[in-house]
């Protein structure tokens, strides 16, 4: 079973940066994709961003395409967003999760999760 855990949330003001990483416990697997997704208050869980571990093919939602960057360091077993251009819709608890397929943007394609890291974005 792989363990996520997620770090860089935070605190930021409006038009700030903040990166989060994902570190897996366990070597991950070339089939393996990793997502991020969050949760605003008061919402649904969405889907933010996907890359595949094998080759970096990286898809992204409509909201934060241009802002936000998925990318992965297979040395260190993580995978990173960097989150620019931040604005207050952007607040959430942001998850990570391991799937199998290949540009999943839907919950059900995710196994694993880690327990989310806050992120507040204010005026």
């Amino acid at each position: 079973q792989v363990q996520l855990v997620e770090s860089g949330g935070g605190l930021v003001q409006a038009g700030g940066s903040l990166r989060l990483s994902c570190a897996a416990s366990t070597r991950i697997f070339t089939s393996t994709v990793i997502g991020w997704f969050r949760r605003p208050p008061g919402k649904e869980r969405e889907f933010v961003a996907t890359i595949a571990w094998s080759d970096g093919y990286t898809r992204s939602a409509e909201s934060v395409k241009g802002r936000f960057t998925i990318s992965r360091d297979k040395a260190k077993n993580t995978v990173y967003l960097e989150m620019n251009s931040l604005n207050p819709e952007d607040t959430a608890v942001y998850y990570c999760a391991v799937g199998s397929t290949r540009g999943a943007t839907m919950e059900m394609w995710y196994k694993y999760w880690g327990q989310g890291t806050q992120v507040t974005v204010s005026l």
